[in-house]
């Protein structure tokens, strides 16, 4: 009896050592996968924010609640079953969407670089009426901004999806479908919850400084002031740093997307096409390999690494500002933060009307980055 019952808990045990081990793979592969989104996933959140303009502080949170839950959604319900069974019965076609999502995050960050430099910066007053008479959100335009947002987040979500998709592929391809699916899943709670908690963050950031300089003690106010004096220069670098990322990650893609087309086990692999699809990222690959043999060890191999992305933002700089030229030549054009989506002004340079009550002594309203 006693050793039916060791045995038992023997096989309990080897079953939970499985099932850890089962975890721990997922868990590697959901972060494999999110790093390789990197990208994407600070676009995404350099995004967000705008959709909160002219918002009360009350209803930042919920705004930020609505679009996450919209969020998961596209990832679990839409794209997570396509991408898996995309990944089980055409894999060979991954490469091909990639071209695409890497194409539209080259556009992206080209027209981001074109706003700024043009000083073109895209000016909405369509909404204007749809304020109340406080210059917030009413209930409807409230409604139609989360709905757009969510559209928007549609388009990330699913380049994020694919990413992780791709890589999980590569790392494991015998991997069930059920894993597969598993490790996507966990990817999209994983980066949705990680950019929706850096944009809620962001976002009540300057309240909690307001809050702290109104306290009477000295230290908690000079706490607070540089909170609410930080918060232009904190939107400008993720500005700077989303669009750095996208031209980065969306050359990157397109290199090596290209480069699996026409190499071993392409669709063009052997092809004449498929030779020239294949040569530019072997040849950055050359490149990054003769830096890292040339100055050796850990230094030569984050030389070797950098090269890489520069060219590769390089790449997606060059097809980003052909994308954009070729839609403006159709008389086509805006980011996916623009103004037919959000009805309201894309960037959140001017950051959001929090609504709140007077500024704390010393510190005026046109010094807070949300007023």
């Amino acid at each position: 009896m006693a050793g039916g019952l060791f045995a038992l808990l023997d096989d309990v045990a080897a079953l939970a050592r499985i099932a850890a081990a089962s975890v721990d793979d997922v868990g590697a592969a959901a972060g494999r996968a999110s790093m390789k989104a990197a990208g994407v996933v600070v676009d995404d959140t350099a995004v967000t924010p705008q959709y909160l303009h002219g918002s009360p502080a009350a209803r930042e949170l919920p705004i930020i609640k609505k679009i996450a839950i919209g969020s998961l959604r596209n990832k679990l319900l839409f794209i997570l079953p396509a991408a898996v069974l995309l990944g089980q019965f055409l894999p060979q076609l991954l490469p091909v969407i990639l071209i695409f999502g890497g194409g539209f995050l080259a556009y992206e960050g080209a027209h981001k670089v074109w706003e700024k430099v043009s000083g073109h910066e895209p000016v909405v007053e369509e909404a204007e009426e749809e304020l109340t008479s406080t210059g917030e959100l009413s209930p409807q335009h409230e409604a139609k901004t989360v709905a757009g947002a969510i559209r928007t987040d549609f388009i990330l979500s699913a380049e994020i999806m694919v990413i992780a998709l791709k890589e999980v592929v590569t790392s494991d391809p015998d991997a069930t479908i059920w894993m597969r699916a598993i490790v996507l899943a966990a990817v999209a709670v994983l980066i949705t919850v990680l950019v929706y908690g850096v944009v809620a963050l962001i976002v009540k950031m300057d309240d909690v400084g307001l809050h702290l300089a109104e306290k009477p003690n000295k230290g908690a106010q000079r706490v607070g002031l540089a909170l609410v004096s930080a918060m232009p220069r904190l939107l400008t670098a993720i500005s700077l740093i989303g669009t750095l990322a996208m031209l980065w990650v969306g050359g990157h893609i397109l290199l090596v997307s290209l480069y699996e087309i026409g190499g071993p086990d392409g669709l063009l692999e052997g092809t004449a096409f498929g030779d020239v699809l294949y040569a530019p990222y072997d040849l950055v690959h050359h490149w990054e390999d003769a830096v890292h043999e040339a100055v050796g060890g850990t230094l030569g191999a984050l030389l070797g690494w950098v090269l890489n992305t520069v060219l590769s933002g390089v790449v997606g700089l060059v097809v980003g500002a052909l994308v954009l030229a070729v839609l403006h030549a159709f008389g086509i054009g805006g980011g996916h933060g623009s103004e037919h989506d959000s009805g309201h002004e894309s960037g959140h340079d001017s950051g959001h009307d929090s609504g709140h009550g007077e500024a704390p002594p010393g510190h005026t309203a046109e010094d807070s980055p949300n007023r």
